[in-house]
Order: structure tokens, then C-alpha cells, then sequence
């Protein structure tokens, strides 16, 4: 069996020519080859080495997506050392605490934002010995600093010195040593180190590839952190097994541009952002004024998702469809999903949460299936997945061949694989709590598994709201309703206890302005927008259509638009824009305590 170590020396070797990595340098993309990169990483570690670093030891990076973040992790494992990457939104007690829980050794820091949430800290790390920082500009003076540039220059004399030394460390990293170490994002509190080997990014990897539909050496692009299990499985793992080409965005707010100049063969993207990319889109339409080229595309979309819902398992699409389909993506289709930069996709997926049935049908208009799957870090990413020749809108598809999944009693998801944790670093009582007595792992999410073995999310186990009536209510199936409307970003359906349902609402920053304005609305500002009498019963409307279609006991009675957007700077989402209930219920409580009061 293999390891990221031994994969990398195969592929430099096999494919060292291609490119692999490509980051955005003063307006330009600077690209690595495979060769470089599998020089890089050995040069990254011999410094570890150098600076002290023992196997088994932890490096903790903080970093934007590019190139020295994975150089860093890489060097970090072929030195023998564990990687964990800490998310930049993170506060400095946060920081703290994880630092602490996994006695990291070294750091390896971007710039100056990532120093501010780490020096007022440092004091309390006695442990850490180094801190690298790759912006030498904003490196502080003294000897517990080092730039990466003198980081690099170390490691190239110690590899030049000692070759052989530094194949050793690497070469005796075992498929069962720790290739990472990953933090849950803490929707429920304390966040929990999951241990993640050699040979189970080498299972998740091997599952993922052997259903994939891109074309070899793939390009892609790199958004999301690599604290988060699927951009790690998507844009660090993967592609060193296929040789890929990988573009890093370190700014999500310039992913559309990103989008449009690299034009990939793959994207994978949480709900939030195919929400946002929807968004933009149906604002872009909502301003059409050409009656006749609203109708024109409103036909074409529609001819999309008949395309589309014909090739679901079970359908066999007819001639007219298809012809029907081919007209319209000749004329409308093909053109606006160029305009957005996903003409060449041919794998778009999304996972970390359910995607929204009506964003899977909003694409499916544009002639694109998104292929949601399901999986979470304790699981090194996804084990479940729709796939190209077998899906089904709505649901997070069938199990892959190698994992063994079922439904307990209450229809928690059960699962054992090849690509499960073996626990969590240092909680032994945790690891314990996670598992059956037969070795299933407990994911907390309640699923269905439908009579063709697709799988249904229905929620997660601790977040059923239980009304005063007895009634069970998965909240998101609410919030995902409320959602369907763009001027919606973001909500929260409350009512554990209580007599029905409330909501808290957020506008969506970037919709709501271009709303207002094809709606003659003076007000840009989220707060004033909030406020707006037109804004208020556009939103009454949307929560109105969402109640429509829901059961009595699942519709929202009284409901509160808020003046700010929900950020994981302010804490009430994860850093994978998951909803963190706990603080937004206690952010919010009195805002909550007055949409029952007489």
C-alpha cells in the first residue's frame, strides 16, 4: 500500500513535465511542475529536519490556499512529522486550544493576519518552538522567527548535504502513520482532532477516482480551506494521484473571476456557494426587461432540467427531449454557463451539507448535474456519491462499493470503511462514544435509504427540534425552503419545546443590493435594506411559499429579518459556512424570546 510520500515520488517521476500547481502572482499564474513540487517537498522537509522536527511530532499551518501550504504539509509528512491546518478564522483562544491539544511544534504562518490571532498566544505555547512566517515582510525579529525564505534555503543545504538522510524519513512512513491531523469545526462545542492515516486518504482517493469522469490531468481550482477534509481529499490528495493541475484561489470572493479565466474540468463546491453562484445569476435575470428574451430563457432552463430529470435512475430520456435540449443549450444554456466559467465541468459536486433541492433543479436548468455525496471528516470525505450514469436529484446517492452503511433504530447513518478514523487524538472516551460495539461509526446524521439504495439526509441527529406538541421537526428542511428565495442567505428555524416555529432571517449581501435597485430602492446596506417596507414583503412572500409546502407542524409562524449577514468571522457559521445553532441561539436570544411574546 501506498503513501502521499511514495505517491508523490511516482507521479514527480511519471509526470514530472505537467503542470501541477498555479498561483495568481502579480496578475499572472506561476505554476509549478510535478518534478518541482516533489523537490519542493523535500526540501521542505529537510528543513523540518534541520529545525528539529521528530517523528510523529505536529506543524500547525495557517495559511491561504497556495502552493507553500501544501509544500509546508508535504514537507511536514516526509520528515515524519503530522500536518494540521488550523482555520484562519479562527479566534486566538481557539488557536490556543488547539495548539495545546496536539502539542504543535512548529507553525507556519502566512503573514501578518494569521501573526495577530497567533502572538497573543505564543506566551502560552511553550511547546512551539518555531514559527515560519511566508510573508518575510511581516516576519517579527528574534530567534523564534523564521521566514520561509530562510526556511527553504535551510532545507536545500540539508538535502544537498544529507540526500540520503532525508529519502530515510520519508521512506519509513508507514500506510498506518497519521498523514494529517483535522479538527471538527465545533457546531456542538470543543472541536475534536480526527486522526486521518496514510491508508485511508489512499481507500478515499482510490474510491473517488474509480467513479470519476474528468478527463486525466484535470484542472481545477483550489477555494476552500485545507482544513476542511473535501478540499484536502479534492486539491491535495486527488490530484498527486492523478497528476492534476490545480489553480489556487486564496480569495473565495474572487472565485467567479477565478471561475471564468481557468474554466475547470472539475468543482466542487459546499451549498452555500452554488446558493451564492445561483444567486448572482437570478439577479443578473430578475433585471432582464426584454420580455421576449426573459421568456426565451426561461424555456431553455426549463429544457434543461428536463434533460437533466430524464437521466435520473429510473428515466430514459426521448428524442424530443434531447432534441429539445440541444436547441436551447446551442442557443442559451452553453453561452451562460461560459459566462460562468463551468462550460468544461464535467464532475460538479457538493457535499459538507444537503444540497438544496432547488438548487440541484436550478442547475439542472442550466444543463449541469451537480452530484451531491456525502461523507465527513471522520470518514476522510465522501462515502456516498451521485455519480454521472447514476443519480438522483434530492438525495446524496448510493454508498461506494467498499463502504458498509446502514440505518439504526432512530435511522442514524452507520457506516464502516477503509476510510474511517480509527479516533480522535487524546480522547479515547470520545473515540469510544463514536463507534458501535461492532465497529460501525456513528455519524449523528439521520438519513432514509430509498428502495433503489439512495440515500436521503434528513438531518442532523442532535438538531431534531421537538415541539411542545411532541412533534419531530428537522430544521433544515425548513431553512432550506426559506432559502430558495435569493434575497434569503441565510436562516435559522427555532422551536425545541415551544408551540411552533420562528425563524431568524438574514438578507444575502450580494443579491439583496441588485434587488433593491431593479426594485428603485436608494438603500445598498444590509441594515437599511432590513428595514425596507418592500424588503420586508418580498421576504414575508418567500416565507409564505416556503410554509406553502410544508406540514403545519414544520411552517414558521413569526419570523425576524435581520440587520447583519451570519459569518464565520461572527461566529454564527462554521468556517464551512455550516450553521452553528448554539451561538446563534444565544447571540439571538432575545431576539428569538420576542417572536413569542403576546
Amino acid at each position: 500500500m501506498t503513501t502521499i510520500c511514495t505517491a508523490l515520488a511516482e507521479t514527480a517521476e511519471r509526470h514530472g513535465d505537467l503542470p501541477a500547481y498555479s498561483d495568481r502572482v502579480d496578475g499572472t499564474w506561476r505554476t509549478r511542475t510535478w518534478a518541482q513540487v516533489g523537490t519542493a517537498a523535500l526540501e521542505a522537509a529537510a528543513g523540518f529536519a534541520e529545525l528539529g522536527l521528530a517523528p510523529g511530532e505536529v506543524v500547525a499551518l495557517m495559511m491561504p490556499n497556495r502552493s507553500e501550504h501544501v509544500l509546508a504539509d508535504l514537507g511536514a509528512v516526509h520528515a515524519g512529522g503530522v500536518p494540521t491546518t488550523v482555520y484562519a478564522t479562527l479566534a486566538a483562544e481557539q488557536i490556543a486550544f488547539i495548539a495545546a491539544d496536539c502539542g504543535a511544534r512548529y507553525a507556519v504562518l502566512d503573514g501578518r493576519e494569521q501573526l495577530e490571532r497567533w502572538l497573543p498566544v505564543l506566551d502560552r505555547l511553550p511547546e512551539l518552538r518555531r514559527v515560519i512566517v511566508v510573508d518575510a515582510a511581516a516576519c517579527p525579529a528574534g530567534d523564534r522567527f523564521l521566514t520561509w525564505d530562510a526556511f527553504v534555503e535551510l532545507g536545500r543545504a540539508r538535502l544537498a548535504a544529507d540526500p540520503a538522510g532525508v529519502e530515510a524519513r520519508w521512506r519509513a512512513v508507514l500506510p498506518s502513520d497519521t498523514l494529517t491531523l483535522l479538527y471538527t469545526s465545533g457546531t456542538t462545542g470543543r472541536p475534536k482532532g480526527v486522526l486521518i492515516t496514510h491508508a485511508m486518504v489512499e481507500a478515499e482517493t482510490a474510491m473517488v477516482d474509480a467513479v470519476s469522469v474528468v478527463p486525466p490531468h484535470n484542472a481545477s481550482i483550489s477555494y476552500l480551506p485545507f482544513a476542511h477534509i473535501a478540499d484536502r481529499v479534492l486539491s491535495y490528495y486527488l490530484p498527486i494521484r492523478r497528476a492534476a493541475h490545480v489553480h489556487f484561489c486564496p480569495d473565495p470572493a474572487q472565485l467567479t473571476a477565478v471561475l471564468r479565466e481557468v474554466r475547470p474540468h472539475s468543482f466542487f463546491g459546499v451549498p452555500r456557494v452554488w446558493e451564492k453562484i445561483m444567486a448572482g445569476v437570478q439577479a443578473v435575470l430578475a433585471g432582464e426587461r426584454d420580455e421576449g428574451r426573459r421568456r426565451a430563457v426561461e424555456a431553455a432552463l426549463e429544457a434543461g432540467r428536463a434533460h437533466v430529470t430524464a437521466q435520473e435512475y429510473g428515466n430514459r430520456p426521448t428524442a424530443d427531449t434531447e432534441a429539445a435540449f440541444a436547441r436551447a443549450d446551442a442557443a442559451v444554456l452553453a453561452p451562460m454557463r461560459a459566462m460562468l466559467g463551468l462550460d468544461r465541468v464535467r464532475q460538479a459536486s457538493s457535499a459538507a451539507a444537503p444540497l438544496p433541492a432547488e438548487v440541484a433543479r436550478f442547475f439542472a436548468g442550466l444543463g449541469m448535474k451537480i452530484f451531491d455525496a456525502y461523507g465527513m471528516t471522520e470518514t476522510t470525505g465522501a462515502i456516498t456519491a451521485n455519480l454521472d450514469d447514476c443519480f438522483k436529484l434530492g438525495t446524496v446517492g448510493r454508498p461506494f462499493p467498499d463502504v458498509d452503511l446502514r440505518l439504526d433504530g432512530d435511522g442514524e447513518i452507520l457506516v464502516r470503511a477503509a476510510s474511517v478514523t480509527p479516533g480522535y487524538l487524546g480522547r479515547p472516551d470520545a473515540t469510544a462514544e463514536a463507534f458501535t460495539p461492532d465497529g460501525y461509526l456513528r455519524t449523528g446524521d439521520i438519513g432514509v435509504l430509498d428502495g433503489d439504495g439512495f440515500l436521503r439526509i434528513v438531518d442532523r441527529k442532535k438538531e431534531i427540534i421537538i415541539t411542545a406538541g411532541g412533534e419531530n421537526v428537522a430544521p433544515s428542511l425548513v431553512e432550506n425552503h426559506l432559502k430558495e428565495h435569493p434575497l434569503v442567505g441565510q436562516a435559522l428555524a427555532f422551536g425545541d419545546g415551544r408551540p411552533y416555529l420562528v425563524a431568524l432571517i438574514t438578507l444575502d449581501g450580494e443579491v439583496a443590493p441588485v434587488w433593491a435597485a431593479a426594485h428603485g430602492i436608494d438603500a445598498t446596506g444590509t441594515a437599511a435594506l432590513a428595514e425596507h417596507p418592500l424588503v420586508l414583503e418580498e421576504v414575508a412572500a418567500a416565507v409564505a411559499d416556503a410554509n406553502a409546502r410544508l406540514a403545519r407542524v414544520q411552517q414558521v409562524k413569526r419570523w425576524r429579518l435581520l440587520p447583519a449577514e451570519w459569518t464565520a468571522e461572527s461566529e454564527e457559521l462554521t468556517p464551512t459556512l455550516k450553521l452553528r445553532r448554539r451561538v446563534v441561539h444565544a447571540k439571538y436570544a432575545d431576539a428569538l424570546a420576542s417572536l413569542y411574546a403576546p
